[in-house]
């Protein structure tokens, strides 16, 4: 960790608190700022904030004063959930108060070089690859960090030079930068999403190419080569661009040749090695090897986790087979772009498990991917479009069940050997569960039940 002074004897407000908000309060401290942490929940119920408080940090709660604005803070460090819309946030900006998030302490401090990778799609999953690919190779020594896991503030105070940070980024998160630079930036894909937050799908794309915004030309950027849109978004860059593409031959980028996945030309494994299933996966899968074979990370190394990684929880996460059914947990498939993604991975029949919050909108989009789906099991807010979806896609076997316990052994039931049975919800979990991480945990528990 880099010993700063930039925040020493500086007046900081650090605005909401969850994990990133704990991490940078405690850091700004140690940094010699003289911190106030302003939190929503009340006291009594918020223990990280009790912990600050004996830590000797100012802590207000149970609402955001905006009195809190006459105290002459110099800097605003912002919870990435909390929009811009916010009043404190808001009066902060018009006054000229510089609003940062945590990943910008996280840069300021560390002293690895930082693999940053963001997108709609596939960031979890890209990040994870990148991750595993360093870890297997003997030279190397990651550290993964973001919204994947661990704050970034946090792993970046252990960081050394001999590390390399792989660091997830949202778009909540990079809209509150100032100096941020990784070293390779990685972009998956653009789709329209946060518009609750961003307004539209201009600014939401505006804040993922803010990853590439303070790179030079000793950096590199790797970007999805089938979204032109993205190609435009980012022209702006100084950073080396190379290009990943599953539906081009790239000798300049990463892309699959002749059956083989390529990097600058350079044959790396081929295409019927890799067991992730799924095109979507693929663009991951290229994202990654291109950041590492910049790492020079060996061949060896990328084709060791290549043929071993069967993806991240709850994203098309092979769980196992029972009688010849092969179970794949899907759960973060909180929309129709994600359940139409994981579809498409299976050539096998389906019986797909699908249902949940119900958000207003229908389902007629998935019809194309349903092709090979010859059971629907439904559950949740959603059953009913769903139902009436499947109707028009042509399938026979249609089921309303009470939740995804209930559907695993149903499934099981319809299904036959060689075929697949997919949880990919296709909704937010919400009217059921707390987390999609739960109710694919759900699954996970019903599939080894059967055993």
């Amino acid at each position: 960790m880099k010993k700063i002074t930039d925040y020493q004897h500086k007046k900081i407000l650090v605005l909401g608190l969850a994990k990133s908000g704990v991490s940078a309060a405690s850091l700004l401290h140690t940094l010699g700022a003289f911190v106030t942490v302003n939190d929503f929940k009340p006291l009594t119920e918020n223990p990280e904030a009790q912990g600050l408080l004996e830590q000797g940090i100012k802590v207000i709660c149970g609402s955001h004063p905006i009195e809190l604005l006459d105290e002459g803070f110099e800097l605003i460090v912002k919870n990435p959930g909390i929009p811009y819309t916010n009043p404190l946030v808001a009066g902060a900006i018009e006054r000229g108060i510089p609003v940062i998030t945590e990943v910008e302490l996280a840069y300021k401090i560390s002293d690895a070089a930082i693999i940053g990778i963001t997108g709609t799609n596939g960031k979890t999953t890209t990040t994870t690859l990148i991750f595993e690919m360093l870890k297997a190779d003997q030279n190397s020594k990651p550290l993964i960090a973001g919204n994947i896991g661990t704050v970034a503030s946090e792993v970046a105070q252990i960081a050394e030079k001999n590390n390399q940070m792989v660091v997830e980024l949202s778009s909540f998160q990079l809209m509150g930068i100032q100096t941020f630079r990784p070293h390779i930036a990685v972009i998956t894909n653009i789709y329209e999403a946060h518009l609750d937050y961003h307004g539209t799908k201009q600014e939401y794309a505006k804040a993922k190419a803010n990853i590439t915004r303070n790179q030079t030309e000793n950096d590199y950027l790797i970007v999805n080569g089938d979204q032109d849109e993205l190609l435009e978004l980012i022209s702006i860059s100084k950073a080396k661009l190379i290009s990943f593409s599953t539906n081009k031959h790239l000798t300049n980028g990463c892309s699959v040749i002749n059956g083989m996945v390529t990097f600058l030309g350079e044959e790396i494994i081929p295409k019927s090695d890799i067991i992730l299933p799924g095109d979507h996966n693929l663009e991951n899968i290229l994202a990654a090897v291109a950041a590492t074979k910049l790492m020079g990370i060996s061949n060896d190394s990328i084709r060791k986790v290549l043929t071993s990684f069967k993806g991240v929880k709850h994203r098309t996460q092979f769980v196992g087979e029972i009688a010849g059914r092969k179970f794949y947990n899907d759960s973060k498939a909180t929309n129709i772009l994600a359940a139409q993604s994981a579809l498409k991975a299976f050539s096998e029949p389906v019986i797909l498990l699908a249902g949940g919050l119900d958000r207003g909108n229908g389902f007629d989009e998935l019809i194309p991917s349903l092709k090979n789906v010859k059971v629907l099991i439904t559950f949740g807010q959603t059953a009913e479009k769903l139902e009436e979806t499947a109707r028009k896609a042509g399938i026979k076997t249609i089921i309303r069940v009470d939740n995804v316990e209930k559907a695993v052994p149903v499934a099981f039931e319809k299904s036959n050997p060689g075929d697949v049975i997919l949880l990919s919800p296709a909704c937010a979990s919400w009217d059921q569960y707390k987390t999609f991480e739960v109710r694919g945990d759900i699954f996970i528990d019903a599939v080894h039940k059967l055993k």
